[in-house]
């Protein structure tokens, strides 16, 4: 067995140290934050400060990759989720009648809750492992090495910790890259795409009384220069969220909360929710400037360093419009956890893990690529409605009302297919080229305000102080 050191105490980072320990290993686990989550979760959503997290009070989606690794390895975990108010919800319940099952269709199920609630539910669970150490308010500092470069374990201000394998789960801002610099490695091949994408996210929570919003309109619609959202979540709170290019002239006026609701109301979801009138939890926040980066530790000659795998954003970073990150990080997780007592210093294990990555979490980040990629020039083109954009587009509307199409698409968005295998079978092709072929002006992403209505609702903001914050 083995002594893992994790650095981070996110969701990446609390998921390896407990799935490690469940397999035997022990483990420590370094965070530079002073507190761990609490099952206060208002209190700690909207009040805890976390500048190294500043993701963590956006919205989360746990796809049934990410629900599947709960259910299968961490029953607890999942069980704990639903008692604080979790919910799940099948894709296929998007029918009035959902239609008959088959094999797989158990995989298909989205778990609805804040970020707070999955790392509350692992916190809690890990309290009660006597083979794990959680070092709240002890940040790491550095690495220690042994020649080769292999890895050995990892400084903070109390000292130096050895163990056999250091796991960086610190996400994309983590200080490991300087560390292997300091330390003489070669520097890690890192590939980033930059998304152009800005989103503005207020919470609110349902009356009293009123435990589910609408299934219908589609929770997700996106215009040609701007989309909308809405995620709902735990203890009736949800999210509602519009995004738009970076270089959009309405970009700050959407930060006013008056001008937020208003252009919201202009899509169909944001205009279903918002009419339940609910509270109101927080201002608008924003977050910009973010993209898709993926980091190897492996360049051409092989591992830069030894006894190091990274997991979570610190490997995959994806731009949060396909809510794959949670399902990524926990994937990666369990790969380490299960092969951690394999020789986790070698060479050999530093090369498979790669591979392994590689060939796992890779096609699902080129995926990300691809699809902020098509957004992205849609928003700032205003185009895209032909050619192969439409017949993308048609795809999707068509899932809407063909459950053999939906149910492939869902494949797709919880991670159990690429979409190379979902969308090839010829039945899925058929259905969608019969559905095109009986709506010759069909006309994509045609849904939402026009150019001119959306100017005029956001005007309001222009020269205003915002009341936003993130």
């Amino acid at each position: 067995m083995a002594h893992v050191l994790v650095v981070g105490g996110g969701v990446g980072g609390l998921a390896t140290a407990l799935l490690a320990a469940r397999r035997g290993h022990t483990a420590e686990l370094f965070e530079r934050d002073t507190r761990a989550p609490g099952t206060a979760l208002d209190r700690d959503f909207f009040g805890w400060r976390r500048p190294a997290v500043p993701q963590a009070t956006q919205p989360h989606a746990l796809l049934g990759a990410a629900r599947n690794v709960l259910r299968d390895d961490l029953p607890d975990v999942h069980a704990e989720m639903l008692r604080l108010g979790a919910r799940e919800r099948h894709e296929l319940d998007w029918f009035d009648v959902r239609p008959p099952a088959r094999p797989g269709d158990e995989d298909l199920v989205m778990l609805q809750a804040r970020r707070i609630v999955l790392e509350s539910a692992l916190a809690t669970a890990l309290r009660g492992e006597p083979g794990v150490v959680t070092r709240y308010g002890e940040p790491v500092t550095g690495l220690t090495t042994a020649p080769g470069v292999r890895v050995t374990g990892v400084t903070t201000p109390s000292g130096a910790h050895q163990g056999d394998l250091v796991v960086d789960a610190g996400g994309r801002r983590g200080g490991i890259e300087r560390w292997l610099t300091a330390a003489g490695c070669r520097p890690p091949v890192v590939e980033r795409h930059r998304t152009g994408l800005a989103y503005f996210c207020r919470w609110y929570r349902l009356p009293a009384g009123l435990t589910e919003g609408p299934r219908r309109p589609w929770t997700v619609t996106g215009g040609a220069f701007a989309g909308c959202a809405v995620f709902p979540a735990d203890n009736r709170v949800f999210a509602v969220t519009l995004f738009v290019h970076t270089q959009d002239t309405t970009r700050s006026a959407l930060r006013h909360p008056a001008v937020f609701e208003a252009a919201a109301r202009a899509f169909p979801p944001g205009a279903a929710w918002l009419a339940l009138d609910a509270e109101p939890l927080s201002e608008v926040m924003a977050t910009a400037s973010l993209d898709n980066r993926w980091s190897s530790l492996v360049d051409e000659r092989g591992p830069v360093v030894t006894g190091l795998v990274p997991v979570g954003d610190a490997i995959a970073h994806t731009n949060p419009t396909l809510g794959q990150g949670t399902s990524l990080a926990l994937w990666a997780a369990r790969r380490v956890a299960r092969t951690a007592g394999d020789d986790p210093g070698s060479e050999r294990f530093a090369a498979e893990y790669h591979d392994w990555a590689v060939r796992t979490l890779k096609p699902w980040f080129d995926y990300q690529v691809v699809a902020d990629g098509a957004i992205g020039e849609r928003f700032a083109t205003r185009a895209g409605r032909a050619g192969t954009a439409r017949e993308v587009a048609a795809l999707f509307e068509c899932a809407l009302e063909d459950p053999e199409v939906m149910r492939a698409r869902a494949r797709v968005r919880h991670l159990a297919d690429p979409p190379a295998r979902a969308y090839a079978d010829p039945q899925v092709r058929d259905r969608v080229a019969r559905w095109l072929a009986a709506r010759p002006d069909y006309e994509p992403n045609a849904v939402g305000p026009g150019r001119a209505e959306w100017e005029k609702l956001t005007a309001a903001g222009h020269g205003r102080r915002p009341v936003a914050r993130g």
